[in-house]
């Protein structure tokens, strides 16, 4: 069979190369196009255009690259005609993935969507879009299932790809990062946003000077603008590309908005989530996000399993409180492990990119026998 298959993100690359290793087992001849990166490349996937091409995060960023970004999306269409897959694989990639998906509709070519777009968080109308443009879609998170059968809309769960990652990554052999205990920092990757949160999160280093205090830093920020922010610190260090290694080591950890949070919960690290935004971006976004919770943890377990300080709440009081909190050996640190394990059940019962492989492959040779 005949698979174009489109990543457009790190994350992406990632998790795209592990589906494709299945998918290179149930259909050894599998002839495999697309855009990615490198561990998608190295999976044996014939990548047209790389990842780094196409990563314009934030409004002004895409205002500004509009016709490179337009540009990108015609090249693409091209090649995928010329191609003529069996099937075309999106992987996550919402913005651009949607748009090629309404054009590979009306093109008659058969799409599976790998990893959602989080319509159920925001923009829920989108669902008819998708509904409308995508043959089958593979949700990672259990209660998307639910939450696009409301719209009559019948998805399959398949496990979160993440699980299989971490599970690998804990049987490395690791080289400690320090001689103290450790309590990991995840400030994220967008500068602006770090500038707000670290200076906050970094309060807690001189509460707790027996603790080394380590940044795990994003390939976006530079070294320069971190160490501005953690050079007033004795107690404060940084490590670049070696998060899942830190994390292995943490006793707890600080950690900001998004999959980091689900990433620390997996590693089994007491976590406070923290998030401080532009106030006026903030203003908005809470009345557009729809969901209880802004850390994947909570959403999956619906339930407060960990402490998130949003806003005015993220102060140097409050973190001061909940970080003593998971330092302690009592009944709360007891019950978040708990809490912990039943999610690695939850999302761990299924191979997600083996199942995935399996549900792409079986149906390229249903509409093409």
């Amino acid at each position: 069979m005949k698979y174009y298959i489109i990543a457009g993100e790190a994350s992406g690359d990632l998790h795209g190369s592990n589906l494709v290793k299945q998918m290179k087992q149930q259909d050894p001849a599998a002839d495999i196009r697309g855009w990615g990166g490198d561990m998608m490349e190295a999976a044996g996937v014939n990548v047209v255009k790389h990842y780094r091409e196409l990563a314009f995060m934030g409004f002004v960023e895409v205002v500004m690259n509009l016709r490179t970004i337009l540009r990108n999306m015609e090249t693409c269409k091209k090649d995928i005609a010329a191609f003529k897959p069996d099937v075309l694989v999106l992987v996550d990639y919402p913005g651009f993935n949607m748009r090629i998906a309404e054009w590979a509709k009306q093109q008659g070519i058969k799409i599976v969507y790998y990893i959602s777009p989080q319509v159920w968080a925001w923009k829920e109308s989108r669902v008819k879009k998708i509904r409308r443009d995508v043959d089958k879609m593979l949700c990672i998170l259990p209660f998307e299932q639910d939450f696009y059968h409301k719209w009559n809309y019948e998805t399959e769960y398949v496990g979160h790809p993440l699980v299989e990652v971490i599970k690998a990554a804990k049987e490395e052999p690791v080289e400690p990062l320090s001689d103290k205990p450790i309590i990991a920092v995840l400030p994220g990757s967008r500068k602006q946003e770090v500038s707000v949160k670290l200076p906050i999160m970094l309060t807690m280093a001189k509460h707790f000077p027996e603790y080394q205090f380590i940044v795990a830093q994003a390939p976006s920020l530079d070294d320069h603008f971190l160490e501005s922010l953690t050079g007033q610190h004795p107690n404060v260090s940084m490590v670049k590309g070696q998060t899942y290694k830190l994390l292995r080591q943490a006793k707890a950890a600080l950690v900001t908005s998004g999959t980091a949070t689900l990433e620390t919960a997996l590693f089994g690290v007491p976590e406070v989530v923290c998030y401080k935004g532009n106030p006026i971006s903030y203003f908005f976004a809470k009345r557009l996000i729809k969901v209880k919770y802004i850390s994947l943890v909570n959403l999956i377990m619906d339930r407060l399993v960990v402490k998130e300080l949003i806003q005015h709440d993220l102060t140097e009081e409050n973190l001061l409180k909940e970080l003593t909190n998971l330092l302690k050996d009592g009944k709360p640190r007891q019950q978040l492990m708990a809490d912990y394990a039943e999610l690695w059940h939850k999302l761990g019962e299924k191979d997600a990119s083996r199942r995935a492989a399996e549900v792409i492959v079986n149906y390229a040779k249903s509409v093409n026998p």
